[in-house]
Formats: structure tokens, sequence, C-alpha cells
């Protein structure tokens, strides 16, 4: 290990739109007032980068933006945070629309979605991954075409299964590829049992995040771990899995047990969701 770790973080950063409500819409024809409404930088694999930097890792951010004015804002967005994206060609750049609540309600409206990597670009994100302490390959089609290449297998994977509910065969060759993998409890009343059901496919370590409940981990070994989450002002819910998964990897990077890294993982979430963006320092 390099006395200074590098991660490649291979997924999506958006443009997203913001607008929170009152309540989430009905689904019948009506008219509502957004309360406040903003624009940031979205998508799994930015928030990681963003609070990975911040704990001081090296990060190589691999992600498809588009030459639009939604992919310029993306990427001077995230320069002005110290993150440079390694860009792959695509003809649109990924934005949403975010209808959320208070509560931690949220509807995601795709407005575009990436274009299909072209063979040159999955190639040159491949030997990134080939020569990195870690990769974190999230859900996506890039993860999926990068999961198929030889040379990633080399290198450690930490996949993020967000609302896993333990059947999906879209997750499934994340989930076969991982070193250690994340979820939430969103879709599972026995957070444990999902996470063994995980391990049981090659896993040495599953990590399940439960909101204001904390979070609880799996080691292949059958140990078990649990941590209280950090009392927080929630200001947006947003990209606190992210940030977690990015406080227990930079915690786990320098040496510490799964037990400290729990601890970190849960103070890195604070940050999140304190902030409208993905991390405060977009809104510097």
């Amino acid at each position: 290990m390099r006395a200074s770790p590098l991660v490649a973080v291979c997924g999506p950063a958006s443009w997203n739109h913001l607008i929170l409500l009152d309540h989430l819409p009905d689904p019948v024809p009506h008219m509502q007032f957004a309360r406040r409404a903003w624009h940031t930088v979205g998508g799994t694999s930015a928030g990681k980068a963003l609070h990975l930097a911040d704990l001081g890792v090296r990060v190589r951010l691999c992600s498809p933006v588009g030459a639009d004015d939604a992919g310029g804002r993306v990427r001077d967005a995230l320069a002005t945070a110290g993150i440079t994206i390694e860009a792959i060609a695509s003809e649109r750049t990924e934005r949403h629309v975010n209808l959320m609540t208070d509560g931690g309600g949220r509807v995601s409206l795709y407005v575009s979605v990436p274009s299909p990597p072209a063979d040159d670009d999955l190639n040159a994100v491949a030997a990134v991954v080939a020569a990195v302490d870690v990769a974190v390959i999230d859900l996506s089609e890039l993860g999926l075409l990068l999961l198929e290449r030889d040379e990633v297998r080399q290198t450690p994977v930490w996949v993020d299964l967000h609302d896993f509910d333990g059947s999906s065969a879209f997750h499934e060759p994340f989930l076969r590829a991982a070193d250690t993998v994340f979820m939430n409890d969103d879709r599972t009343d026995d957070p444990w049992a999902l996470m063994r059901s995980c391990l049981a496919r090659g896993p040495r370590l599953a990590v399940c995040t439960r909101g204001a409940e904390g979070a609880v981990a799996l080691e292949a070994d059958g140990t078990r771990h649990v941590v209280a989450a950090v009392p927080a002002d929630v200001v947006d819910t947003n990209g606190a899995g992210d940030a977690f998964m990015a406080g227990f990897l930079a915690a786990s990077l320098h040496g510490a047990s799964v037990a400290d890294s729990l601890k970190a993982a849960a103070v890195q979430a604070r940050v999140a969701i304190g902030s409208e963006h993905l991390h405060p320092v977009l809104g510097r």
C-alpha cells in the first residue's frame, strides 16, 4: 500500500435541479408551490469522490460527462472543489430533477442519461482502475462494463448496492465482484440476514446503513459491529450514504479497524446531511 492511498471512483456525476416541497405530489393533476429550489452537482460517484478528497485521499473520478452546458457546470463545480473528472465522452450529461420533502421523501426524475462509453474510453478507465489501491465501482452501465475486464479484477473492488433487496439481478454482478459492499435498509426488515446473503456471494465485509438508527456491519467470520448515528442538524439527506462509505473507506485505508472505520463513517455522514449539497465545499 502506498503511503498516500489512491482510489478510483467510477460511475455517475450529474447536474441536478433540487426542488423542496411541503409534500410529494399526489398522482392527480394539481399545482404546488416550491418552498425552495437550487441547482447543484449530483451523482453517487461525485459524492464519494468529494468526501474522499475532503479526508485526504487521492481520488480519480471517472464519469461520463457530455460537452454540453450541464457538463460544463459539473466540471466547473467539481474543479472548484478540488476534483478533476477523468471524463468519459458522452452525447449528454446525466441530469435529474429531484422532488424532496423535509422528512426525507424524494422522487428522482431522470431528465437525461449518458450514452454508452466508447471502447477507447473504457480501456482508459480500466487502466486507471488497475493502477489504484481500491476501486469504487458504482451501479451504472459503465460499472457493468468495467467488471467484465480482467485488469479490473486485480484491484480490490468496493460497491455501494444502495437499496438492494437481496435478489435484484442487476446488482448481482456488482455483488459477486466486490471485496466490500455497502447498502441501506430501505428494502429489508432484517439487515443481518441481508448482509449474510451478500457475504455468501463472496465479499469479506458487508455494511448496512440505517438512517437515524446508525449502521451495522458483518464480517465474513460472523463478527458483528454496530454504530450509532452522530447527532446532526439535518438540512438534506442526499449523499449521506456516499459520505458514510467514503468515511469508512478513508479510515480503512489508513489502517483503522472495522469498528473505528464505522465511527469515522458516521462522523462523515453528518458532513453531508448538514448541507444542501453533496458536500459543503460545493456551496462555498
